[in-house]
């Protein structure tokens, strides 16, 4: 098992920037990648970046590509986003996944997520 935990969210104003962060725990040890989801009201969730659990292999969705940052610090056990020129339409909850297997895309672990919202 695999357990994620979010944080960081809250309410900001168009042009902010908030840091999410995903404390990871568990049987880490076969990870393959970490992502980071949204899900706005009344939208499907939606990828919007990943990082690779070894080496530095970064994904990040075109709507977010320039402002939002993946990171991840194996000492802490955490990936992080960073949330930059923050715009009224990021405004979901985020959710961080885990995901275990090169061959599948698909996301086995998922945290309980965190709001974000961008006041305009």
């Amino acid at each position: 098992q695999v357990h994620l935990v979010e944080s960081g969210g809250g309410l900001v104003q168009a042009g902010g920037s908030l840091r999410l962060s995903c404390v990871v725990s568990g049987r880490t040890f076969n990870l393959f990648r970490m992502g980071w989801f949204r899900q706005a009201p009344g939208k499907e969730r939606e990828f919007v970046s990943a990082i690779a659990w070894t080496g530095d292999s970064t994904y990040y969705a075109d709507s977010v590509k320039g402002r939002f940052t993946i990171s991840r610090d194996d000492a802490r056990g955490a990936v992080y986003l960073q949330m930059n020129s923050l715009k009224p339409e990021d405004t979901a909850d985020y959710y961080c996944a885990a995901r275990q297997s090169q061959w599948v895309s698909r996301y086995e672990y998922w945290g309980q997520g965190t709001q974000v919202i961008v006041s305009s």
